[in-house]
């Protein structure tokens, strides 16, 4: 390949990523592609004997890896919130995020129950995450919606919610908690939960607690 052409997808490739970055709901993942989009802009820079744009990309890089530094350190509270499924704050919260929600699960419809387990994750006091499920026998508790609102979708409500506080649910009598695969990026979630697939493409994931 001609040097000249190898130099301009490098830039390419650069411009294409930190657009990408902009993109994402999730700091985390706005970090990590920012990150690489200015490394690749500073090398890039370098290649092209344009100091000043390695420079400042160089510059962009440092700040990015401070910021995940910070957010990877960082020790957040969490706490469980139960609420009733007739909460008017509930129905707000699932109006609200309706269109994200069928987003991973097209087929879910509220219909609350009065034995339904209903729960909000707070993050640092902030409502970030939503779980539903339903009682069914055998100490079995279906998920009905699993929700993060988009910038916290960074796994650790789940990783809190389904192995930090397994005690939570075995204490009501559950044994066990299924979920729908939802899409594919609900169900690659799923998995990187602890979630077992079923033996068939649409059959349920399931979770010993």
């Amino acid at each position: 390949m001609d040097r000249q052409l190898l130099y301009e997808v490098i830039g390419y490739v650069a411009s294409a990523l930190v657009a990408v970055s902009l993109m994402m709901s999730s700091i985390l993942r706005l970090r990590l592609i920012n990150l690489v989009g200015s490394a690749a802009f500073a090398v890039y820079g370098l290649l092209i004997h344009a100091y000043p744009v390695a420079a400042m990309n160089g510059f962009i890089v440092l700040i990015n890896l401070f910021y995940l530094y910070r957010m990877l350190r960082t020790r957040e509270y969490f706490r469980l919130l139960s609420v009733e499924p007739d909460s008017q704050y509930l129905r707000q919260f699932l109006h609200f995020y309706e269109r994200e929600i069928h987003r991973f699960l097209p087929g879910f419809a509220y219909t609350p129950a009065a034995d339904d387990l209903t729960v909000f994750v707070l993050r640092d006091m902030v409502p970030a995450g939503l779980f539903i499920g339903r009682r069914e026998a055998g100490g079995t508790l279906c998920v009905t919606l699993d929700f993060v609102i988009p910038q916290y979708r960074d796994f650790k409500i789940g990783r809190y919610l389904f192995q930090e506080e397994r005690e939570f649910f075995r204490s009501r009598g559950f044994r066990e908690i299924e979920s729908e695969p939802g899409n594919r990026e609900h169900a690659a979630y799923l998995r990187r939960m602890g979630f077992a697939p079923g033996a068939a493409a649409d059959d349920r994931y399931r979770l010993s607690v």
